[in-house]
């Protein structure tokens, strides 16, 4: 037996007018402060739905971010690494430039307590200088192989800005 449900057009209209009403208010008290951090009613501090878009939490703490600039000598026929002791996420941004020949060079990371062996490339080129920036994609050990194939030492200019903990001559 099927049954058969009639609203009479009185009805319709309440269901219709209940359904916009209930609509507004958990637009007002629910999804305005969860997601836009808008809260007229005060209700969604209160139920504690204004963290999940809250800016000021977003943003984290800015880092101490060192700059300096740093003499490297590469000396004739050989090569050296030079690191930077870095978090995952932390960011480097870097300019170097030699006082003659280019360079050949490898910008690469070691994940800190890895006995493989394993790195990972971000950069290789043969150049006379070089600009840019990285973030660190593991904690570890990043910065450059510089290999001089010439007779001669090459001086490297590097200056950089960032947050990493130490670095030196590896």
């Amino acid at each position: 037996m099927q049954q058969t449900i009639m609203l009479t057009t009185t009805a319709l209209v309440k269901y219709t007018l209940f359904s916009v009403v209930f609509a507004a208010v958990i637009l007002l008290t629910v999804i305005l402060p969860a997601e836009y951090n808008i809260d007229p009613t005060g209700i969604g501090q209160k139920l504690g739905l204004t963290v999940f878009n809250n800016k000021q939490a977003e943003t984290p703490a800015q880092p101490t971010l060192a700059s300096e600039t740093i003499t490297v000598v590469v000396p004739a026929g050989r090569g050296v690494e030079y690191k930077f002791i870095m978090a995952q996420y932390q960011k480097l941004e870097y300019e170097w430039s030699t006082d003659s020949e280019a360079l050949y060079f490898d910008l690469h990371g070691e994940p800190q307590g890895d006995t493989t062996g394993y790195f990972e490339s971000y950069a290789i080129a043969t150049l006379r200088k070089m600009k840019g920036s990285f973030t660190a994609p593991f904690t570890g050990s990043h910065g450059w192989y510089w290999k001089n194939t010439s007779d001669t030492q090459v001086k490297v200019t590097l200056t950089v800005k960032g947050d990493y903990s130490t670095h030196s001559l590896k």
